[in-house]
């Protein structure tokens, strides 16, 4: 027994991790199949390390451990950086379809926080965002909701990197923004 606790003593910590995780959704999939039911589980998990680097990912497998291993491990491929003014919001108001749900992503004044619903408000923090107000219309599907903020931040850095390119430090809203599937 003395032998196991010195050996539990031993261990060094763990490295800090490169992103913090969050699983938005966990669900129970059934498939019917001849010999009976098959049940797996998916994971809908968003990765960030709240300095501007963020990515989503659904990860499927047979328990809910490995779907949660398999959706970090894809959301970490996934990841994108947005442009952050001030390292706190982003650079202007969006608009953004995605499918059935609609966003509206406002940037807020400094000490706001982040004012967004649940799956939205994941992403944003994950991202980096301190102060933003948001609002979900349409769906309340949660997987619809975080694809339709992550495509919405991956349109704001594409904005901006375009006007950076062609040489303009204005980051005002474009006019009409919206992402169909």
């Amino acid at each position: 027994m003395y032998n196991n606790k010195q050996s539990r003593r031993d261990h060094t910590p763990r490295p800090p991790q490169e992103f913090d995780e969050k699983v938005i959704r966990i669900s129970r999939v059934t498939k019917k199949t001849k010999g009976g039911n098959n049940i797996s589980f998916t994971a809908l998990v968003v990765v960030g390390d709240r300095k501007g680097r963020v990515g989503v990912a659904l990860g499927k497998a047979k328990d809910v451990m490995n779907a949660i291993k398999k959706g970090v491990r894809r959301g970490k491929k996934t990841v994108i950086t947005i442009p952050l003014v001030d390292n706190r919001t982003i650079p202007y108001e969006m608009t953004i379809k995605y499918g059935a749900a609609r966003l509206i992503l406002k940037p807020a004044p400094a000490g706001t926080g982040v004012i967004a619903g649940g799956s939205v408000r994941a992403v944003l923090e994950l991202s980096g965002v301190k102060d933003v107000v948001s609002k979900i219309l349409g769906t309340n599907n949660k997987m619809s909701n975080v694809v339709a903020t992550f495509e919405a931040l991956k349109l704001m850095k594409a904005t901006v990197d375009t006007k950076n390119a062609l040489g303009q430090t204005s980051t005002k809203k474009p006019q009409s923004v919206k992402m169909l599937k």
